[in-house]
């Protein structure tokens, strides 16, 4: 307890430190438009969260997000596994998944909009983005699996239910967590780019593009950072939850540091 309280109070001063800097470069500045300050920027968050509209905005972009990171995680999942069950169909995916890591989010969010429309932009995009790293850290993740405890799992007749709960998850979920530390900041910086590109109606993106309509550069920093803070509470729901799955004396200690 007192490492971890210890360990929080540097994070803070390292946090106030950056403050303290972007304040400095704000005064060097002087000017509002090129560079709202800290406390401006707070004001201007002051005066979103008690709006509905405030609200109904970062609701709708967190559920397409949430939407579309779901649905890659599942599907990286399951064809990360099947192609270490299967090395011919690992080898029919690998140009797809090469693809979409190398085709600019750019690309995919004009396509996109053909395809699916504003609306659902932020879905697919969030989608695609995370696919590739989903699924790469599963495959990894399971072909790392330590051999000798397979075989003794077939020596002992254990379940295909014990195996995958005692064996392949604490051997994958290190690899997920490290996946999804990527793969969750990538589905909110790529689908609120696309949102922005898009522009539907109530959403973060629409908001940051509005504010750079009208060169309110401290709303403008105010949306960044509850892009940043919704990000980050994500982000350490997701890897919680994670840990929740490794069974107790698993090969993962399911803690985060």
């Amino acid at each position: 307890m007192r490492h971890y309280s210890k360990k929080t109070g540097r994070r803070l001063l390292f946090a106030l430190f950056w403050v303290m800097i972007w304040q400095l470069a704000a005064m060097a500045v002087d000017n509002d438009i090129l560079m709202a300050g800290p406390w401006d920027t707070i004001g201007a968050l002051g005066r979103l969260l008690p709006t509905g509209e405030f609200w109904r905005s970062v609701g709708f972009s967190f559920g397409k997000i949430t939407l579309g990171f779901g649905a890659a995680f599942a599907m990286g999942v399951g064809l990360g596994t099947a192609g270490y069950r299967f090395p011919i169909f690992r080898e029919l995916l690998e140009p797809l998944m090469v693809l979409l890591k190398s085709v600019p989010v750019a690309s995919f969010v004009i396509l996109a909009l053909i395809w699916a429309g504003s609306a659902n932009l932020s879905v697919l995009i969030a989608l695609l983005v995370v696919l590739p790293i989903i699924y790469v850290n599963t495959a990894a993740g399971l072909q790392s699996t330590d051999h000798k405890l397979l075989e003794m799992a077939q020596v002992f007749n254990m379940t295909p239910w014990k195996r995958i709960r005692y064996i392949y998850v604490p051997a994958l979920i290190p690899y997920l967590k490290s996946g999804c530390r990527i793969a969750l900041g990538m589905s909110w910086k790529s689908g609120v780019a696309a949102e922005v590109i898009g522009v539907p109606g109530h959403s973060v993106g629409e908001k940051l593009y509005m504010s750079k309509i009208y060169l309110d550069t401290a709303g403008l920093m105010a949306w960044t950072l509850v892009i940043i803070l919704v990000s980050a509470l994500f982000e350490r729901a997701v890897l919680k939850l994670l840990s929740c799955l490794v069974p107790k004396g698993g090969a993962c200690d399911g803690g985060d540091s």
